[in-house]
């Protein structure tokens, strides 16, 4: 047993890390992989839905959707130990978006605050679930540092993600099937409008499909949201030369919008690596199917506008 060369477990100071919880950890728990990370310690798969969203007069650090249902899940971070202060704000914020789900990170939390988070538990019900996260940081040997989300209070198991993924009182949650149904009906539009997107292919079972767009780190992004009643497509620049990417195409911005005809929201998403160029449909309801065909229309014409626009900009650069 002496040749098997082992590495050697140890914990990582998560100041050394993160130094700043808003303008650090905040946007690095944001990224689509770390919610991943995230959700899968829950049994839950999380897609982004805003960053320091304004909930009356405060401020919630990341509110998320389950993308399986559409719910809204509320993320309330904080780099030390559990505070009274917090606590009332994942309360304050999950009246504000009725969140289907609360999630609370801290580096430690002290057992009056997991009595409280059990206690919120069975007030609540099934309205909403609260969860207590701890964060840490573990690497072996030289390796970079990895997280580990360790569930240290909540409803339960498996009944609590069940419980989080039924139906809310008097609506139809859209779940994965309703996703793929929306998508569906979206992908046929797309082959009878004639441009340079087609829709032959499988629909997803998530809030958005994704279209190449001739070069690596580009992507056109349908998308809906019931939380915020809107639909959108994007171009997605990600990867470590985004920012630049971004920079020259924004060069050309007064001839982009003039050859589609409407204005565009540019967004360098100061807190990520990546950006973003996106339209928006609002005051609309994706759960609405009597309006599908209008939503359709509206996204299949977007996304080949931009698509147009874009892609001999992308290879040029």
């Amino acid at each position: 047993m002496d040749d098997l060369n082992l590495g050697r477990l140890e914990p990582v100071d998560i100041d050394t890390v993160w130094d700043n919880e808003p303008a650090g950890f905040t946007p690095w728990l944001a990224r689509a992989e770390n919610l991943g990370t995230l959700g899968a310690a829950l049994g839950l798969r999380l897609e982004l839905e805003a960053q320091e969203m304004a909930v009356g007069a405060l401020r919630a650090d990341l509110v998320c959707r389950d993308a399986d249902t559409g719910r809204p899940v509320l993320i309330e971070n904080q780099l030390g130990r559990s505070d009274h202060g917090h606590l009332g704000q994942t309360i304050a914020y999950a009246a504000g978006i009725d969140a289907a789900a609360v999630i609370w990170l801290a580096r430690r939390f002290s057992d009056e605050h997991r009595r409280a988070l059990g206690w919120l538990n069975g007030i609540a019900g099934d309205k909403t679930r609260f969860f207590g996260l701890e964060i840490e940081l573990w690497k072996i040997d030289d390796s970079r540092a990895a997280p580990r989300f360790d569930v240290v209070s909540g409803p339960g198991s498996g009944a609590a993600v069940a419980a989080l993924r039924a139906p809310a009182a008097g609506r139809a949650a859209p779940r994965g099937l309703g996703h793929r149904k929306y998508w569906r009906a979206f992908m046929q539009v797309l082959d009878s409008a004639g441009g340079p997107i087609t829709g032959g292919r499988r629909p997803p079972d998530c809030a958005k499909t994704q279209f190449h767009i001739g070069r690596h780190g580009f992507r056109i992004v349908a998308s809906t949201t019931t939380l915020r009643q809107h639909v959108r497509v994007q171009l997605y620049v990600e990867g470590k030369d985004a920012k630049r990417r971004f920079g020259l195409l924004q060069r050309d911005r007064a001839e982009i919008e003039a050859e589609i005809g409407y204005a565009l929201e540019w967004d360098e998403m100061p807190e990520s690596r990546d950006c973003r160029v996106s339209c928006y449909l609002r005051d609309t309801d994706p759960d609405d199917e009597a309006d599908w065909p209008r939503q359709h229309a509206w996204l299949a014409e977007r996304a080949n506008d931009m698509h147009r626009a874009f892609v001999r900009r992308i290879r040029a650069l």
